[in-house]
């Protein structure tokens, strides 16, 4: 289960490349109740989304030119020079060079070899997402590449990861987790082949929710879209897949009650 005890390849921050930051924090605070808080005035727009005054995500600006809105997921690296030199080494290119973050830690952006875009954090002062795995959080981080094989051996190669297949309606699910500890509870994720309505290449949040259904009327009261209608997937949960209005695309997951 994704915690905030990070370590090496944890999903450790999330944050939203957004055209219009007040949209974006009115649409999330309508959706999950987030409070927005600014990272201050040195900061260029960039701040903090929060629950209980704890940091569950973050959103800023558009900085790239001709970049779309989207969620940009972040894996904890312990050197992360080494990881850009290994992310070109497999294949994949950098977006934003290793940078300093005004001491709170150093972050970088790339993209792998088949065009799904993601990000690093090696931790200062901030370690990383404050609440995750409970309502409105972080739960879970999802892989969509026409070749999961590959994109799994990529990853590997940057952070050690661990696979395990997973049978799924339709199709091969691939379980992410980090490479120490138990191989279960270090769970954090997935890869799947692209399909449908999901067939862009990018990583996916999953948001935990009390109720997906309620969530996607939430959505398309506040002017988001539904990317896929909400379904239940055996032994996992309810899920849907969303966009807000600038057409970020992000899930939403009513985990199944845990057996035992």
């Amino acid at each position: 289960m994704l915690g905030t005890a990070f370590r090496t390849g944890s999903p450790n921050w999330i944050d939203l490349g957004s055209p219009d930051t007040d949209a974006a924090a009115a649409f999330y605070g309508a959706v999950f109740g987030w409070q927005f808080v600014s990272a201050g005035p040195d900061a260029g727009g960039y701040g903090f989304f929060q629950k209980e005054g704890k940091t569950v995500g973050a959103v800023g600006p558009l900085t790239e030119e001709g970049a779309k809105s989207a969620w940009t997921t972040y894996f904890q690296s312990d050197d992360i020079q080494a990881t850009a030199r290994d992310v070109v080494a497999g294949g994949g290119s950098v977006r934003t060079e290793p940078m300093d973050v005004m001491g709170e830690g150093w972050m970088a952006q790339f993209t792998d070899p088949q065009g799904a875009r993601f990000a690093v954090w090696q931790p200062g002062r901030t370690k990383g997402l404050e609440k995750t795995s409970e309502d409105n959080t972080l739960v879970w981080v999802e892989l969509h590449v026409a070749d999961p094989e590959a994109a799994i051996r990529f990853y590997k190669g940057l952070f050690g990861w661990r696979s395990a297949v997973m049978q799924a309606p339709g199709l091969t699910y691939q379980v992410l987790s980090i490479r120490d500890g138990d191989q279960q509870e270090g769970a954090f994720g997935g890869v799947a082949p692209l399909q449908g309505e999901q067939g862009e290449t990018r990583w996916v949040p999953y948001f935990a929710v009390a109720d997906a259904d309620a969530v996607v009327a939430a959505v398309q009261g506040n002017g988001g879209t539904v990317v896929v209608p909400a379904a239940d997937v055996p032994e996992v949960g309810r899920i849907a897949w969303l966009g807000d209005p600038s057409q970020a695309v992000f899930a939403v997951l009513k985990p199944n009650p845990r057996q035992g």
